[in-house]
């Protein structure tokens, strides 16, 4: 249960759609789970649901597949939902577009829409429209204006969000890519690149960081 949810139960109690009785049995039910399940190995967070919005993602790079399992397992005994069917996440107030500069920049845009979506946002993605040829995005203005948040990934130079942000007023989120050549050391340069943004309202994640870019938009998205 998170904010919402809980605004929502509430609600229902004081417009007599729910017996107090019954929402202190919801109530009571989400708190008296563990906060923390100690596995040796890891402690899963169990109420980072009540306190974010969303359960606990597994990172899977650098477990085991048995301590992936074991983590994947106590989450969805606890009632979380694993990144599987997430249909009873608040729906974003908006959309969030996803907007990558080249062909390459993909993957890791990827992670972000899928992330996003999972998370209960509707996205929208804007592919392959990086500076070396800005007439691409110049023709999809109005798509631009009509997000509520805003996920950039580029690599190379790192251009693109200081463009995006200069044509919108709404939030932008920078993710800068590995992709690049040269002195592009591994996405550095794009993501000093994205730091060093004189256009306003740009946030920056960490190189190839799709699902951190994806969890700040979803959390502006469903902001009253």
């Amino acid at each position: 249960m998170n904010r919402q949810q809980l605004r929502a139960l509430l609600d229902d109690v004081g417009a007599g759609n729910i017996t107090p009785e019954a929402a202190h049995a919801q109530l009571f039910q989400v708190l008296s789970q563990q906060p923390l399940d100690d596995l040796g190995f890891a402690r899963v967070d169990q109420h980072r649901q009540v306190r974010q919005g969303f359960p606990e993602v597994v990172f899977g790079q650098g477990k085991t597949p048995g301590q992936v399992a074991a983590i994947a397992l106590r989450l969805v005994r606890a009632g979380h939902s694993l990144l599987v069917d997430l249909g009873t996440t608040p729906k974003g107030r908006g959309t969030i577009l996803i907007a990558a500069a080249g062909t390459a920049d993909l993957p890791v845009a990827e992670e972000a829409a899928v992330t996003a979506a999972l998370m209960g946002n509707t996205v929208d993605r804007l592919y392959d429209v990086g500076v070396a040829g800005l007439h691409r995005l110049l023709r999809e203005h109005s798509r631009l204006t009509a997000a509520r948040v805003i996920i950039v990934v580029a690599g190379m130079e790192g251009a693109l969000p200081s463009v995006v942000g200069g044509l919108v007023d709404v939030p932008v989120v920078a993710v800068p890519t590995s992709v690049g050549y040269g002195a592009s050391f591994g996405g550095l340069t794009a993501l000093l690149a994205m730091l060093n943004s004189c256009a306003t309202g740009i946030s920056v994640v960490n190189i190839d960081n799709g699902f951190g870019a994806a969890a700040l938009a979803s959390t502006i998205n469903h902001l009253d």
